[in-house]
């Protein structure tokens, strides 16, 4: 049988390959642990999971913090600024009050110690400002006290007054009270034995102040007067003489 030379050649390259080919090591499939982690791992992991939300709420609320006190810095000095503009414009001066006369119309003692009181006050009142009014509302109130017993009331008239102005008041306090037979002792020994008696004049009035053409809101005006006066006869009423006035005012929001 004749073989064909260039196929065994090819025969022969063939083997010849497969002889040097070196073995081929495929990897086995290797099963690899992962190791847990410990208590005190998985804590700690746990622990700063917890605190990143914290910091970032502590964030948060520093910068509200932050935000809020720098408005109310800015609001005070706006505040600030705004009155110091006010005040440099219209100079504004406190209004004076004097109380001029007092006269004693009623002064009656009845068996039971119920006194009936009824008071003329004068009053005038001076407005120094150049720029400023006022407005005297309603609601006001006003009241003559003894030793801390009100003897009778009264209130302030409604009116404007205006700039650089000078007004005088009457003022009519009337009522009664009970005021035992104590403390009307001691009334009637003070006038005989000094021969002045010390009366409390207090009172409360709504102004609002008017700058230019703003009008301000309203507030309350306190005052409160000590009155020294000679007498509490309804039949000298003409000769009591007012021996020493002194007034405290304020302002209430």
């Amino acid at each position: 049988m004749l073989h064909n030379p260039s196929s065994l050649h090819a025969v022969d390259f063939i083997l010849g390959l497969e002889m040097a080919e070196p073995h081929r090591i495929h990897p086995a499939a290797v099963d690899v642990e992962v190791p847990l982690p410990s208590p005190s791992q998985a804590a700690k992991r746990g622990e700063n999971d917890q605190q990143q939300p914290k910091s970032s709420r502590r964030s948060c609320c520093c910068r509200c913090l932050c935000c809020t006190v720098l408005t109310l810095v800015v609001l005070i000095i706006a505040i600030g600024a705004t009155v110091g503009i006010l005040y440099l414009a219209f100079r504004p001066k406190i209004p004076k009050y004097s109380v001029d006369r007092l006269t004693l119309s009623n002064f009656t003692v009845d068996d039971d110690t119920t006194i009936s009181a009824t008071f003329n006050v004068t009053v005038t009142s001076r407005n120094p400002n150049r720029r400023i009014g006022i407005y005297y509302g309603r609601g006001s109130h006003l009241s003559a006290w003894y030793n801390g017993t009100r003897l009778c009331t009264g209130a302030f008239p409604v009116f404007y007054q205006g700039h650089r102005n000078t007004t005088v008041v009457s003022l009519l306090l009337s009522g009664e009270t009970q005021l035992g037979s104590g403390l009307l002792r001691e009334l009637q020994q003070q006038l005989q034995q000094t021969g002045t008696l010390l009366l409390d004049f207090r009172g409360g009035v709504p102004v609002r102040v008017k700058l230019g053409r703003l009008k301000l809101p309203k507030v309350s005006f306190k005052v409160r007067c000590n009155i020294v006066v000679n007498s509490l006869s309804s039949s000298s009423s003409n000769s009591i003489s007012l021996r020493s006035s002194h007034c405290k005012f304020k302002l209430k929001l």
